[in-house]
């Protein structure tokens, strides 16, 4: 259990003290660990905040659903702190499986103990200590970049905008909805690129059926001099704004020529779908002058202008 000279700090949560004795013991045997006791009820909480430890090793109840309380007080209280669950023969599988999808990092039964306890706790304590550092450098974050190129497969998209996603989230620059809403917007900049760009399909040809759109993109996607265009994708993310640049190697468009997606005569339109929301969504959009090249700002909103 020892990192560098780290002490590591257990908690061991259990009403029995036959049983907490036996599983200090084994906590004993692995050099580099310190561990306290409590047992199951409201003075674990008062434990935690003058221990302060690093991982809580708690043993659930026998088939006592209620005992899932407790655990989950202490995630709500202490969600980084990792707790690795301990089950008795006969406890109650389903309350296993609720506290470990409630996010509880691990779980032993108490019969493996002496064979799994400090390999689990070990791997537990490593990865937890890795998280901490990551959320601790976020603090530190002032600025990520990222670039793409990527072919005419609209099976990428999606991991794009999702890794685009997680810079946001990491800068914590919106709420969970207005990550939501910059994935449709970059979604819908890059079905631009690709169909309308790359690919020159129209948009006047969706609005006669989906399928003659979609048979000939698949056929210009094979053929020259569609198929070895590409799409580029840079983003700039910092504490205050995204700035996003989609470009495709396509001829471009007029840009004066675009029509106006907020006039109720075009919003009912297929075609204007993805040019309204892109809009909508981010707070700055501009292309450049040949047409083929959108560059979309998301800038942070304060408390009180999310009201407003």
């Amino acid at each position: 259990m020892r990192d560098s000279g780290i002490i590591t700090k257990v908690l061991v949560v259990d009403n029995s003290a036959a049983e907490q004795l036996l599983e200090g013991e084994l906590l004993k045997r692995s050099p580099g660990i310190t561990a306290v006791y409590a047992s199951q009820g409201s003075e674990v909480l008062g434990v935690i905040q003058e221990f302060a430890p690093d991982v809580i090793l708690m043993a659930l109840p026998r088939s006592n659903m209620n005992g899932l309380e407790l655990f989950e007080e202490v995630r709500n209280e202490y969600p980084a702190l990792p707790v690795v669950l301990m089950a008795a023969d006969g406890g109650d599988e389903g309350m296993v499986i609720n506290a470990l999808k409630s996010g509880a990092a691990s779980y032993l039964p108490k019969k493996t103990l002496r064979r799994d306890l400090a390999k689990t706790l070990q791997n537990v304590q490593v990865l937890a200590r890795k998280e901490r550092r990551k959320q601790r450098l976020r603090g530190y974050l002032t600025q990520t970049e990222a670039s793409f190129v990527l072919s005419n497969d609209p099976t990428l998209i999606q991991p794009v905008v999702t890794y685009l996603q997680e810079g946001i989230t990491r800068m914590r620059l919106c709420d969970e909805a207005g990550c939501v809403q910059v994935g449709i917007a970059l979604h819908e900049a890059l079905l631009n690129a690709l169909f309308h760009g790359n690919l020159g399909v129209s948009s006047e040809l969706r609005e006669m059926g989906e399928n003659l759109y979609l048979e000939l993109a698949e056929q210009r996607r094979r053929q020259l001099p569609f198929r070895d265009r590409r799409i580029y994708v840079k983003a700039r993310t910092s504490p205050s704004e995204a700035v996003y640049v989609v470009r495709d190697e396509g001829t471009g468009f007029d840009v004066a020529s675009l029509p106006d997606s907020t006039d109720p005569a075009n919003i009912s339109k297929v075609s204007g779908r993805g040019v309204l929301l892109i809009r909508t969504f981010m707070d700055e959009v501009t292309y450049n002058r040949t047409g083929n090249e959108i560059t979309m700002t998301k800038k942070r909103k304060e408390p009180d202008e999310e009201k407003t």
